[in-house]
């Protein structure tokens, strides 16, 4: 929401009552990356008031499980739920590796408030704790177009078949693929579709 240019007062109830008439989940991308009493001002107040209208958020885990705590005390009690950054899809993250065995060990903690990670490829995780196909957490993954490549930025982009067929996700995340098309309602059918698709697949094999 920070990228808006024409934030308002009037900007988050409308965007609830889209939610309730078309029956979907907000998930504000705000990855959270502070200490915890930090995240719980920046989650419950400041202009954007986030936990007033968004169903699920996203943190960084760097400051720790206290990051966790905080947005927990916020969250929690509005229904809302949080994703763990256990993987990142930009060229060179310092997101693997240790960080996600930390990432996945932090979450697992507090099941009645993380239902699920940013993950890249949770297929090639080790053990039973975390990895695709096990337990109750879910797998979304950033960084989806139709077509694999990359930008000049380090963003690298993967398709919907490999990204659930191959890494083992439950959902994509598609962001320019989707706002920055001609038709974006088209563009978001067709990314709809392709991740059924691929998801049908995934399950007959």
């Amino acid at each position: 929401v920070d990228v808006l240019s024409d934030f308002d007062s009037t900007f988050a109830p409308k965007l609830r009552e889209l939610a309730e008439k078309h029956d979907f989940l907000i998930f504000e991308d705000r990855k959270f990356a502070d200490i915890g009493n930090t995240v719980v001002s920046q989650y419950a107040g400041g202009v954007y008031k986030i936990a007033d209208w968004a169903d699920i958020i996203n943190a960084h885990v760097v400051p720790g499980p206290g990051i966790v705590d905080g947005l927990k005390t916020v969250g929690k009690d509005k229904g809302a739920g949080l994703l763990i950054l256990a993987e990142m899809s930009s060229k060179g993250t310092l997101a693997r590796a240790e960080y996600t065995e930390a990432a996945v060990e932090i979450a697992t903690a507090h099941p009645d408030f993380v239902i699920g990670y940013i993950s890249v490829s949770p297929a090639s995780w080790k053990g039973d704790i975390g990895a695709a196909g096990t337990g109750t957490m879910i797998h979304m993954t950033p960084g989806v177009q139709l077509a694999k490549g990359g930008d000049s930025l380090g963003q690298q982009y993967d398709t919907p078949e490999v990204v659930i067929g191959e890494r083992g996700s439950d959902v994509i995340i598609v962001g320019r693929g989707i706002y920055k098309a001609q038709d974006p309602a088209a563009a978001s059918a067709q990314y709809r579709e392709a991740g059924w698709a691929a998801y049908l697949k995934s399950i007959e094999t």
